[in-house]
């Protein structure tokens, strides 16, 4: 019988910070939706369909006001002996297995608002044509130690390549 995905022990959590990227990203697009809503009032007589879009965006940011946080706390991720597993997701769980051996590239990249926020992204590329694997929200200071860790693993675990 196959073993199960182990999913218990240590995980490792992104930073609560990460929270206020999730936030500025919402907050850039309310504001691209609210110019958007004053130029449909603006060219004519479609004040109903400003009002609609004012509601979209009331809405809108007040679930990512509220959902940010748990969605920031649902994103971690656990070392295993052979291979990285990592989760995200509330409603809709997603669990990763990324086997040391099959990364082909580790990258870090930090954004503005994640440079002034002291974090960066971490993203893996496989083999796979599907592989869209990140962890956002690291301290940059863990990501680049994670990097290197995880390189010094893929090294030595090469498999099929």
């Amino acid at each position: 019988m196959a073993e199960r995905l182990d999913i218990g022990g240590d995980w490792h959590r992104v930073s609560t910070k990460y929270v206020w990227i999730v936030l500025v990203g919402s907050a850039i697009a309310a504001v691209v939706l609210a110019v958007i809503a004053a130029l449909v009032w603006w060219a004519g007589d479609w004040a109903w369909w400003g009002w609609l879009l004012v509601a979209a965006w009331v809405i809108g940011f007040g679930l990512q006001l509220t959902l940010a946080p748990r969605r920031a706390r649902a994103i971690g991720y656990r070392m295993r002996e052979d291979d990285l597993l990592v989760r995200r997701g509330i409603a809709f769980l997603r669990f990763v297995a990324v086997p040391y051996g099959r990364m082909q590239l580790i990258d870090v990249s930090r954004g503005p608002v994640s440079r002034a926020l002291g974090l960066s992204d971490l993203r893996f590329v496989t083999a796979s044509a599907s592989s869209n694997i990140a962890i956002p929200g690291l301290p940059a200071a863990t990501a680049d130690e994670l990097r290197d860790q995880l390189i010094a693993l893929a090294e030595t675990r090469r498999a099929g390549l």
